[in-house]
């Protein structure tokens, strides 16, 4: 195998001396500084947001315009920020206020400190990786004028020659979007999705579509996000539970429109068979409204997908006995003549509780309508051609974890007992828990977006189990008290226990077994999501001595009350940690006219002693493994 291997090695290169170039260029490449790491999390939907945290790189554009202009002023700093924020949109502003003469001195102008700036943060990159970051449009132009910004005066009429004949040419501003575009790609070289895209917000397609478009993402499933590629893959469970989260947060176009899938069937079920409830009102974030007839078919659509999620639930439940969710069975726990529902020895009244298709004899038991609707509906989710897009995408680009230069990255969290033992999920006479359980489930999640003919099986059945399960990495929980949310007003039956994994997390000695279990040392660190951090009660994201960091600090409208803030992020390069608190974002209208930005305040997670290399990453560790084989093949050319 070896010597097939150096046989195969040996054809890409002509000659030895070839050898001896790549050898030489990937060795320089490990000594560049690390390139810079963003870390996001719980954008639920929340496009406009996301995408300008995006674009501005959780102020990393800002400090690289400070590190590169020190004299300019704040107002000017921000100017040239919001410019390779929205280059288009910028653009098409000043263009409508300036003549047409100001309007090229404007462009020449803010394209020479562009190209000064894209050769600034340009300096940890290899000038390969810096031309492959141009558009192919413009990457010989962009290439001569980055390296000529500076030019002496023998080459001054050169470069001014190029821009006169691209203003000329009327080219000039789709340069400048072309070069902002790049140095955003360039001052943030890989972005990592910490789960939930989906649910609460409006635009969780168009958040996909960006993210599509990314260089370098990677994505950790979410337990939002997980429900949804369930729904694509055939388990109407959850495609009944995505329905009825877009009719309670009135984002039901996201379906019928983005994602074409018609629901006229169900609409008409639900306008049939029940009432509005005040409980069911759709909850709107400030500024959205719908009109009453809106308001009380989104109020039916919502009940009626609750009680199929429910009836569902409770086959899903007796042909799983694995999965110890007999407490859920809510429906065999009402007394249907009485409307009371009997939860762990106690006795309550079901308010507003309407169930008109359920049976008391047979509650799970679907009527032939249903069974109907729900297979039509199942149909209608299969054929959205963009819907099956997004969760290819999610398939190819995600996972239950990733551990990334030293860090692990889960969504959720590592079920445990209360003494800080991994808690296991027994299937069968298999047993599964730490880093077996995620691979587990892992590899349950391919099989079930593998197979989306069959609605039924075990990895379809775990999709579920990933959204409510005790054991869930995605929930980690012992329920999902959505029944009682609705029906009953005693509070004390809506509280969610939490895995003792949130309590056991602030132990340092607790993370460091983790990350050990995962394969990582001392210096790794545990990123999460899932949970948001109530920042304004003193909440702080940073936990365990620094070796957890939880970034879900509320992108959804609907936390913001509780957290204080709108989100946070983390940016990891060459000189350390650190974690970026955001407070809200107005427009991009706001952005562009009048400057605004999100206020970040950043806060330092972690110094390193000595600046990363490239050799200390995941991709400098393939090439010196890389390094290593051409080495030998240097050394044992005439061989092969």
């Amino acid at each position: 195998m070896d010597e097939k291997y150096y046989q195969l090695l040996k054809k890409q290169f002509s000659s030895k001396e070839a050898v001896l170039t790549e050898i030489i260029n990937l060795s320089a490449i490990c000594e560049l500084p690390k390139a810079t790491e963003h870390f996001m999390s719980d954008v639920h939907g929340e496009y406009d947001a996301f995408n300008h945290v995006l674009r501005n790189g959780s102020g990393s554009i800002k400090e690289k315009l400070r590190d590169c202009f020190p004299e300019f002023s704040s107002e000017e700093i921000s100017k040239l920020a919001t410019l390779i924020y929205y280059p288009q949109e910028k653009l098409g502003s000043v263009c409508q206020r300036k003549v047409k003469e100001d309007f090229a001195d404007y462009c020449q102008k803010n394209l020479i400190r562009l190209l000064q700036l894209a050769k600034f943060v340009g300096q940890k990159y290899t000038r390969s990786k810096v031309r492959k970051a141009f558009p192919v449009k413009f990457r010989y132009i962009l290439e001569e004028l980055i390296n000529e910004v500076e030019a002496t005066t023998d080459k001054q009429n050169y470069f001014d020659s190029i821009l006169q004949t691209l203003y000329q040419l009327e080219e000039l501003p789709s340069l400048i979007i072309a070069l902002a575009d790049t140095i955003r790609r360039l001052t943030v070289d890989h972005l990592h999705i910490v789960g939930d895209i989906y649910d609460r917000g409006p635009y969780p397609d168009k958040i996909i579509d960006r993210l599509m478009k990314m260089p370098s993402v990677d994505i950790q499933w979410g337990n939002h996000d997980i429900v949804w590629m369930a729904a694509a893959s055939g388990s109407p469970l959850a495609m009944m539970n995505v329905i009825r989260i877009c009719a309670r947060y009135g984002n039901i176009d996201i379906l019928e429109e983005r994602y074409g899938i018609s629901l006229r069937n169900v609409f008409d079920y639900a306008e049939r068979y029940y009432e509005a409830s005040p409980v069911f009102a759709p909850r709107l974030v400030e500024g959205v409204h719908l009109s009453l007839e809106e308001s009380q078919s989104l109020n039916k659509l919502q009940q009626a997908s609750a009680i199929l999620q429910f009836k569902l639930e409770s086959q899903l439940i007796a042909r799983r006995p694995d999965f110890h969710l007999e407490h859920r069975d809510v429906l065999n726990f009402i007394d249907f003549e009485q409307k009371t529902i009997c939860l762990n020895n106690q006795e309550y009244h079901l308010s507003d509780f309407q169930a008109p298709t359920v049976d008391p004899e047979y509650p799970a038991q679907l009527t032939e309508e249903e069974k109907e609707i729900l297979a039509q509906l199942l149909k209608n989710f299969k054929a959205s051609d963009k819907l099956k897009r997004h969760m290819a995408f999610l398939q190819e680009k995600g996972s239950m974890y990733l551990t990334y230069n030293g860090n692990l990255l889960i969504h959720g969290c590592l079920p445990l007992h209360q003494n800080g033992d991994f808690k296991s999920l027994r299937i069968g006479h298999h047993s599964f828990s730490g880093r077996a359980l995620l691979d587990f489930f892992d590899e349950k999640v391919r099989c079930c977006l593998a197979h989306p003919e069959i609605s039924d099986d075990l990895a379809t059945d775990l999709m579920w189990y990933l959204w409510v399960g005790e054991c869930s990495s995605l929930f980690g929980k012992t329920a999902m008290t959505t029944f009682e949310r609705y029906y009953i007003k005693e509070k004390e039956t809506h509280i969610e226990k939490k895995n003792a994994y949130y309590q056991l997390r602030e132990q340092p000695e607790i993370i460091a077994r983790i990350l050990e279990n995962f394969g990582l040392g001392v210096e790794g660190h545990l990123i999460n999501g899932h949970t948001p951090i109530k920042e304004k009660n003193g909440e702080n994201p940073i936990k365990a001595d620094g070796k957890l960091i939880v970034i879900d600090g509320g992108f959804s409208k609907a936390y913001q009350k509780q957290t204080g803030i709108a989100g946070y992020t983390l940016l990891y390069n060459s000189f350390g940690i650190q974690l970026v608190a955001h407070q809200p974002f107005s427009t991009v209208e706001a952005a562009v006219e009048k400057g605004s930005d999100i206020v970040s305040a950043k806060r330092l997670v972690e110094e390193v002693s000595h600046r990363k290399r490239v050799k200390d990453t995941n991709i400098g560790e393939e090439l010196l493994k890389n390094i290593e084989d051409l080495k030998y093949l240097f050394a044992h050319y005439e061989k092969y």
